[in-house]
């Protein structure tokens, strides 16, 4: 079976702090992640100015907008980042939430796209990504049939290339909730790579995930799931990290080859002590 495309979710679980995002990007390389994956809003687009101007206590201030102001990256931290990564060798891409914001990283030159959960309804946002034509992973959480549809055929009308993400936007999501046996209706229904986005915590559902052959696995990720952030506590910190891609390995090696029928050459010697006391009948 082979191992799927390892995304770390930083998302906005850097608060706004450029050095947090170095240490998440040192983590996600450190612990065998293919990509580190942000979320790009412009705010006054995503949200309207009665949100932004209610109150909020956050470390950045009173107000909605003071508390998402703070969680967004400029300009030169975004291409700190690309440096970044470029040094530690490790993919990096976001989730658009607007059409200014997928402009934005156009100037980056990212090899992927990801269309998150609450845009998958968008459908000028899901035109506009798959003109670029870069593979695209999107996320299926809180949608319909329909919006899935919908979403499957604009890529394919754009033959832009894309792959589905079985995704339960609850945070953390219980394990109840995970429906895994839905990847299997996906990749049955359209035809296509079918990944897994997890919310939950630990790690068992996400290798549960695995076993069912997906082609891509993202988990959000922290350096203390005790920080200020929504998604902190449904994150993965390090040791979890580690966990995660190490099992994932193992798994992929003991899932191994058809053996019906013969032994290891280890088992021979074995089974010479073990049923010396056996007479073989002729």
């Amino acid at each position: 079976m082979k191992i799927p495309y390892l995304i770390a979710e930083i998302g906005i679980n850097h608060n706004g702090n450029l050095e947090i995002a170095k240490k998440l990007i040192d983590n996600a390389s450190d612990s065998g992640f293919d990509a580190v994956k942000f979320q790009k809003r412009t705010i006054n687009l995503v949200y309207n100015k009665e949100t932004l101007d209610s109150t909020r206590e956050s470390p950045w201030g009173k107000t909605q907008r003071d508390q998402k102001e703070g969680l967004e990256f400029n300009h030169a931290e975004y291409q700190e980042i690309n440096n970044y990564c470029k040094k530690r060798k490790i993919e990096w891409f976001a989730s658009a939430w607007d059409l200014q914001s997928l402009e934005f990283l156009d100037q980056f030159q990212l090899k992927f796209h990801k269309i998150a959960s609450a845009m998958i309804i968008d459908k000028n946002l899901l035109n506009e990504v798959a003109k670029r034509g870069l593979h695209t992973f999107i996320s299926t959480g809180m949608s319909k049939k329909e919006d899935i549809d919908n979403a499957v055929k604009i890529f394919k009308d754009k033959n832009c290339s894309f792959e589905l993400m079985h995704c339960v936007s609850t945070y953390p999501m219980k394990p109840e909730d995970a429906n895994l046996n839905t990847i299997n209706a996906l990749k049955k229904e359209y035809g296509c790579k079918v990944g897994y986005s997890g919310h939950e915590n630990g790690v068992a559902v996400s290798l549960a995930a695995y076993s069912l052959g997906i082609s891509s696995l993202e988990r959000h990720i922290t350096l203390d799931r005790t920080m200020y952030g929504s998604d902190q506590s449904a994150s993965l910190e390090f040791k979890g990290m580690t966990n995660l891609t190490d099992s994932i390995r193992k798994m992929n090696i003991a899932y191994g080859r058809e053996m019906l029928g013969n032994i290891l050459d280890e088992e021979i010697s074995i089974s010479k002590k073990l049923r010396s006391h056996i007479k073989i009948l002729k």
